[in-house]
Protein backbone atom coordinates (compact mmCIF):
# COMPACT_ATOMS: atom_id res chain seq x y z
CA UNK A 1 0.00 0.00 0.00
CA UNK A 2 2.81 2.54 0.81
CA UNK A 3 4.67 1.72 -2.15
CA UNK A 4 1.43 1.75 -4.02
CA UNK A 5 0.69 5.46 -2.50
CA UNK A 6 3.70 6.60 -2.61
CA UNK A 7 3.93 5.96 -6.49
CA UNK A 8 0.74 8.31 -6.98
CA UNK A 9 1.94 10.76 -4.97
CA UNK A 10 5.01 11.38 -7.54
CA UNK A 11 2.75 10.83 -10.09
CA UNK A 12 0.84 13.48 -9.76
CA UNK A 13 3.19 15.65 -8.70
CA UNK A 14 4.00 16.59 -11.84
CA UNK A 15 0.39 17.50 -12.75
CA UNK A 16 -0.24 19.15 -9.42
CA UNK A 17 -2.51 21.92 -10.76
CA UNK A 18 -4.85 19.72 -12.63
CA UNK A 19 -5.07 18.10 -8.52
CA UNK A 20 -9.24 17.56 -7.78
CA UNK A 21 -9.97 20.74 -5.29
CA UNK A 22 -12.56 22.83 -4.08
CA UNK A 23 -11.85 26.04 -3.06
CA UNK A 24 -14.32 27.48 0.29
CA UNK A 25 -14.27 30.77 1.59
CA UNK A 26 -11.62 31.99 3.81
CA UNK A 27 -14.13 33.78 5.92
CA UNK A 28 -13.08 37.28 5.93
CA UNK A 29 -11.92 39.21 2.70
CA UNK A 30 -8.37 39.67 1.82
CA UNK A 31 -6.34 42.12 2.67
CA UNK A 32 -3.39 43.94 1.47
CA UNK A 33 -1.67 43.79 5.05
CA UNK A 34 -2.08 39.81 5.11
CA UNK A 35 -0.09 37.17 3.54
CA UNK A 36 -1.48 34.75 1.79
CA UNK A 37 -1.17 30.86 3.28
CA UNK A 38 -2.83 28.19 1.05
CA UNK A 39 -4.66 25.25 3.34
CA UNK A 40 -4.89 21.66 1.83
CA UNK A 41 -7.84 20.30 4.13
CA UNK A 42 -7.95 16.24 2.86
CA UNK A 43 -11.95 17.02 3.58
CA UNK A 44 -14.49 19.47 4.32
CA UNK A 45 -16.35 17.84 7.47
CA UNK A 46 -17.85 19.44 11.05
CA UNK A 47 -15.18 16.97 12.08
CA UNK A 48 -12.89 19.40 11.76
CA UNK A 49 -14.96 22.48 13.07
CA UNK A 50 -11.99 24.31 15.24
CA UNK A 51 -10.51 25.30 12.30
CA UNK A 52 -13.49 26.82 10.63
CA UNK A 53 -14.14 28.82 14.22
CA UNK A 54 -10.66 30.17 13.23
CA UNK A 55 -11.85 31.05 9.99
CA UNK A 56 -15.23 32.40 11.02
CA UNK A 57 -13.67 34.43 13.80
CA UNK A 58 -10.79 36.07 12.20
CA UNK A 59 -8.27 34.75 14.14
CA UNK A 60 -6.67 34.12 11.28
CA UNK A 61 -6.43 37.44 10.22
CA UNK A 62 -5.79 38.64 13.47
CA UNK A 63 -2.67 36.46 13.27
CA UNK A 64 -2.08 38.57 9.83
CA UNK A 65 -2.94 35.52 7.46
CA UNK A 66 -5.08 35.39 4.44
CA UNK A 67 -6.14 31.49 4.37
CA UNK A 68 -6.76 30.13 0.94
CA UNK A 69 -8.79 26.53 1.98
CA UNK A 70 -8.20 24.11 -0.77
CA UNK A 71 -9.73 20.62 -0.20
CA UNK A 72 -7.92 17.60 -1.48
CA UNK A 73 -10.33 14.94 -1.55
CA UNK A 74 -7.84 12.15 -0.05
CA UNK A 75 -4.67 12.20 1.88
CA UNK A 76 -2.74 11.29 -1.38
CA UNK A 77 -3.63 14.44 -3.31
CA UNK A 78 -3.68 16.78 -0.07
CA UNK A 79 0.07 15.21 0.28
CA UNK A 80 0.71 15.87 -3.18
CA UNK A 81 -0.19 19.46 -3.06
CA UNK A 82 2.36 20.25 -0.43
CA UNK A 83 5.22 17.70 -1.84
CA UNK A 84 4.90 19.72 -4.68
CA UNK A 85 4.67 23.32 -3.35
CA UNK A 86 0.92 23.91 -4.56
CA UNK A 87 0.31 24.43 -0.79
CA UNK A 88 1.98 25.63 2.09
CA UNK A 89 0.40 23.49 4.70
CA UNK A 90 -1.50 20.37 4.81
CA UNK A 91 -4.24 18.46 7.26
CA UNK A 92 -4.71 15.19 6.95
CA UNK A 93 -4.13 11.78 8.78
CA UNK A 94 -0.10 11.83 10.15
CA UNK A 95 0.18 8.09 8.48
CA UNK A 96 0.63 10.23 5.24
CA UNK A 97 3.83 12.30 6.93
CA UNK A 98 5.60 8.60 7.82
CA UNK A 99 4.64 6.85 4.30
CA UNK A 100 6.73 9.39 2.20
CA UNK A 101 9.24 9.83 5.19
CA UNK A 102 11.85 8.18 3.56
CA UNK A 103 10.92 9.25 0.23
CA UNK A 104 11.79 12.49 0.91
CA UNK A 105 14.71 12.78 3.25
CA UNK A 106 15.60 16.13 2.30
CA UNK A 107 12.81 17.92 2.70
CA UNK A 108 10.24 15.58 4.38
CA UNK A 109 6.91 16.75 6.07
CA UNK A 110 6.60 17.54 9.52
CA UNK A 111 3.59 17.50 11.85
CA UNK A 112 2.87 20.50 14.10
CA UNK A 113 -0.14 20.29 15.21
CA UNK A 114 -3.42 17.71 16.25
CA UNK A 115 -6.23 19.03 15.41
CA UNK A 116 -8.51 15.87 16.49
CA UNK A 117 -7.55 12.81 19.26
CA UNK A 118 -10.92 10.65 18.49
CA UNK A 119 -11.63 8.94 15.17
CA UNK A 120 -14.85 10.66 13.52
CA UNK A 121 -17.00 8.43 11.86
CA UNK A 122 -19.84 6.06 12.67
CA UNK A 123 -21.00 2.40 12.06
CA UNK A 124 -24.26 2.75 10.45
CA UNK A 125 -26.69 -0.43 10.60
CA UNK A 126 -30.01 -0.86 8.62
CA UNK A 127 -32.23 -0.91 11.74
CA UNK A 128 -31.59 0.27 14.93
CA UNK A 129 -29.76 -1.82 17.65
CA UNK A 130 -29.71 -0.41 20.59
CA UNK A 131 -27.74 -3.53 22.00
CA UNK A 132 -25.55 -3.42 19.64
CA UNK A 133 -22.04 -5.34 20.51
CA UNK A 134 -18.91 -6.06 17.96
CA UNK A 135 -19.83 -9.38 18.09
CA UNK A 136 -22.89 -8.41 16.06
CA UNK A 137 -20.40 -8.11 12.93
CA UNK A 138 -19.88 -11.31 12.40
CA UNK A 139 -20.83 -13.12 9.14
CA UNK A 140 -22.11 -9.17 7.69
CA UNK A 141 -20.36 -7.51 4.89
CA UNK A 142 -19.84 -3.84 5.72
CA UNK A 143 -18.59 -0.99 3.74
CA UNK A 144 -15.06 0.22 4.81
CA UNK A 145 -12.62 2.45 4.18
CA UNK A 146 -9.39 2.57 1.83
CA UNK A 147 -7.00 0.56 2.58
CA UNK A 148 -3.80 2.31 4.68
CA UNK A 149 -5.82 5.31 5.34
CA UNK A 150 -6.73 5.87 8.80
CA UNK A 151 -10.99 5.42 8.99
CA UNK A 152 -10.18 1.99 7.48
CA UNK A 153 -7.22 1.28 9.74
CA UNK A 154 -8.90 2.52 13.34
CA UNK A 155 -11.96 0.23 12.41
CA UNK A 156 -9.97 -3.04 12.11
CA UNK A 157 -8.40 -1.64 15.33
CA UNK A 158 -11.79 -1.84 17.17
CA UNK A 159 -12.53 -5.03 15.94
CA UNK A 160 -9.45 -6.69 16.58
CA UNK A 161 -9.84 -5.06 20.58
CA UNK A 162 -13.34 -7.05 20.40
CA UNK A 163 -11.39 -10.31 19.02
CA UNK A 164 -12.72 -9.52 15.57
CA UNK A 165 -10.76 -10.62 12.87
CA UNK A 166 -11.21 -8.33 10.12
CA UNK A 167 -9.87 -11.04 7.62
CA UNK A 168 -12.06 -14.11 8.92
CA UNK A 169 -14.99 -12.73 10.89
CA UNK A 170 -16.76 -10.27 8.31
CA UNK A 171 -15.81 -8.80 4.64
CA UNK A 172 -14.90 -5.07 4.56
CA UNK A 173 -15.29 -4.17 1.41
CA UNK A 174 -12.73 -1.74 0.54
CA UNK A 175 -13.50 -0.72 -3.28
CA UNK A 176 -15.87 2.05 -2.80
CA UNK A 177 -14.36 5.56 -3.53
CA UNK A 178 -14.49 8.05 0.06
CA UNK A 179 -17.51 10.03 -0.07
CA UNK A 180 -19.65 7.63 -1.72
CA UNK A 181 -20.12 4.73 0.94
CA UNK A 182 -23.22 6.25 2.17
CA UNK A 183 -24.90 6.45 -1.32
CA UNK A 184 -24.12 3.16 -1.93
CA UNK A 185 -25.14 2.26 1.61
CA UNK A 186 -28.45 3.77 0.33
CA UNK A 187 -28.78 1.60 -3.00
CA UNK A 188 -28.82 -1.43 -1.21
CA UNK A 189 -24.79 -2.25 -0.92
CA UNK A 190 -23.37 -3.52 2.40
CA UNK A 191 -25.28 -4.34 6.01
CA UNK A 192 -23.04 -2.14 7.63
CA UNK A 193 -21.08 1.03 6.55
CA UNK A 194 -18.39 3.39 8.27
CA UNK A 195 -19.58 7.03 7.72
CA UNK A 196 -17.96 10.28 8.55
CA UNK A 197 -20.48 13.10 9.40
CA UNK A 198 -22.67 14.50 7.33
CA UNK A 199 -23.41 10.86 6.10
CA UNK A 200 -24.13 8.87 9.06
CA UNK A 201 -26.78 11.68 9.92
CA UNK A 202 -28.58 12.16 6.47
CA UNK A 203 -28.59 8.42 6.54
CA UNK A 204 -30.58 8.61 9.56
CA UNK A 205 -32.44 11.28 8.06
CA UNK A 206 -33.08 9.82 5.47
CA UNK A 207 -34.44 6.28 7.22
CA UNK A 208 -31.88 4.20 5.57
CA UNK A 209 -29.56 3.42 8.15
CA UNK A 210 -29.15 3.74 11.95
CA UNK A 211 -25.70 4.94 14.09
CA UNK A 212 -25.22 1.96 16.26
CA UNK A 213 -21.51 2.79 16.93
CA UNK A 214 -18.78 5.66 17.43
CA UNK A 215 -15.64 4.27 16.50
CA UNK A 216 -13.88 7.25 18.24
CA UNK A 217 -15.62 5.87 21.07
CA UNK A 218 -14.77 2.54 20.82
CA UNK A 219 -11.07 3.36 19.59
CA UNK A 220 -10.06 5.60 22.63
CA UNK A 221 -8.07 8.45 21.81
CA UNK A 222 -6.14 8.18 18.08
CA UNK A 223 -4.10 10.81 16.87
CA UNK A 224 -6.59 11.17 13.76
CA UNK A 225 -5.67 14.41 12.21
CA UNK A 226 -2.55 16.69 12.07
CA UNK A 227 -1.02 19.94 10.33
CA UNK A 228 1.82 19.86 8.93
CA UNK A 229 4.70 21.07 6.13
CA UNK A 230 7.64 20.31 4.38
CA UNK A 231 10.96 21.27 6.25
CA UNK A 232 11.99 23.89 3.82
CA UNK A 233 8.72 25.75 4.43
CA UNK A 234 8.53 25.83 8.28
CA UNK A 235 12.50 27.00 8.25
CA UNK A 236 11.29 29.76 5.79
CA UNK A 237 8.39 30.81 7.88
CA UNK A 238 8.46 30.14 11.37
CA UNK A 239 6.69 33.26 12.11
CA UNK A 240 3.61 32.31 9.69
CA UNK A 241 3.44 28.72 11.12
CA UNK A 242 3.24 30.35 14.37
CA UNK A 243 0.71 32.63 13.95
CA UNK A 244 -1.23 30.20 12.02
CA UNK A 245 -1.03 27.52 14.67
CA UNK A 246 -2.11 30.24 17.21
CA UNK A 247 -5.20 31.04 15.17
CA UNK A 248 -6.04 26.97 15.56
CA UNK A 249 -5.96 27.39 19.51
CA UNK A 250 -7.75 30.49 19.71
CA UNK A 251 -10.42 28.23 17.54
CA UNK A 252 -9.52 25.34 20.14
CA UNK A 253 -10.33 27.29 22.93
CA UNK A 254 -14.01 28.25 21.58
CA UNK A 255 -15.05 25.29 21.35
CA UNK A 256 -14.07 24.23 24.69
CA UNK A 257 -15.55 27.12 25.87
CA UNK A 258 -18.66 27.12 23.84
CA UNK A 259 -22.03 24.84 23.60
CA UNK A 260 -22.67 22.80 20.49
CA UNK A 261 -25.19 25.59 19.63
CA UNK A 262 -22.94 28.31 19.91
CA UNK A 263 -20.61 25.95 17.23
CA UNK A 264 -22.74 25.18 14.84
CA UNK A 265 -24.25 28.63 14.44
CA UNK A 266 -20.54 30.09 13.92
CA UNK A 267 -19.34 27.21 11.51
CA UNK A 268 -22.75 27.47 9.49
CA UNK A 269 -21.40 29.45 6.50
CA UNK A 270 -18.43 27.05 6.31
CA UNK A 271 -21.46 24.09 5.17
CA UNK A 272 -24.34 26.20 3.26
CA UNK A 273 -25.58 22.93 1.51
CA UNK A 274 -26.39 21.68 5.28
CA UNK A 275 -29.21 23.15 7.89
CA UNK A 276 -28.33 24.10 10.82
CA UNK A 277 -30.23 21.93 12.48
CA UNK A 278 -28.20 19.18 11.56
CA UNK A 279 -24.91 20.78 11.60
CA UNK A 280 -25.81 21.65 15.80
CA UNK A 281 -26.85 17.43 16.04
CA UNK A 282 -22.88 16.29 14.31
CA UNK A 283 -21.19 19.12 16.39
CA UNK A 284 -23.01 17.18 19.29
CA UNK A 285 -22.09 14.38 18.57
CA UNK A 286 -18.61 14.81 18.08
CA UNK A 287 -18.88 17.50 20.90
CA UNK A 288 -19.83 14.62 23.55
CA UNK A 289 -17.08 12.49 22.53
CA UNK A 290 -14.46 14.50 23.69
CA UNK A 291 -13.02 14.93 19.83
CA UNK A 292 -11.30 17.94 19.69
CA UNK A 293 -8.10 18.28 22.64
CA UNK A 294 -7.54 21.25 24.66
CA UNK A 295 -4.11 22.17 22.91
CA UNK A 296 -2.42 21.37 19.68
CA UNK A 297 0.61 19.56 20.97
CA UNK A 298 1.28 16.25 19.51
CA UNK A 299 2.27 13.74 21.82
CA UNK A 300 4.93 11.23 22.32
CA UNK A 301 2.59 8.47 23.21
CA UNK A 302 0.32 9.41 20.58
CA UNK A 303 2.90 9.08 17.86
CA UNK A 304 3.56 5.23 19.25
CA UNK A 305 0.04 4.44 19.30
CA UNK A 306 -0.40 5.43 15.74
CA UNK A 307 2.34 3.51 14.63
CA UNK A 308 0.88 0.66 16.42
CA UNK A 309 -2.07 1.09 14.80
CA UNK A 310 -0.30 1.07 11.62
CA UNK A 311 1.90 -1.73 12.37
CA UNK A 312 -0.75 -4.20 13.33
CA UNK A 313 -2.64 -3.30 10.09
CA UNK A 314 0.23 -4.60 7.95
CA UNK A 315 1.16 -0.72 6.74
CA UNK A 316 4.06 -0.32 8.30
CA UNK A 317 7.57 -0.92 6.54
CA UNK A 318 9.68 0.25 9.92
CA UNK A 319 9.52 2.91 13.03
CA UNK A 320 10.06 6.12 12.48
CA UNK A 321 11.41 8.82 14.67
CA UNK A 322 9.32 11.38 16.66
CA UNK A 323 11.79 13.86 16.65
CA UNK A 324 11.94 13.66 13.27
CA UNK A 325 8.36 13.49 12.10
CA UNK A 326 6.73 15.92 14.94
CA UNK A 327 7.62 19.16 16.29
CA UNK A 328 6.02 20.47 19.40
CA UNK A 329 7.57 24.13 19.65
CA UNK A 330 4.60 25.69 17.68
CA UNK A 331 1.55 24.46 19.71
CA UNK A 332 3.49 25.07 23.19
CA UNK A 333 4.05 28.56 22.33
CA UNK A 334 0.54 28.82 21.38
CA UNK A 335 -1.11 26.78 24.05
CA UNK A 336 0.99 29.24 27.07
Amino acid sequence: MKKKLLSLMLCTALAAFGLSACQKDSGSAPSQDLTKVTLNEVAHSIFYAPQYVAIEEGYFAEEGIDIELVTGFGADKTMTAVLSGEADICFMGSEASIYVYSQNPDDYIVNFAQLTQRAGNFLVAREPMPDFTWADLKGHLVLGGRKGGMPEMVFEYVLKKNNLDPETDLTIDQSIDFGSTAAAFSGNQGDFTVEFEPGASTLEKEGAGYVVASLGVDSGYVPYTAYSAKQSYMADHPDLIQGFTNALQKGMDYVQNHTPEEIAKVIAPQFEETDLETITTIVTRYYEQDTWKKDLIFEEDSFTLLQDILDEAGELEQRVPYSDLVTREFAEKAAK
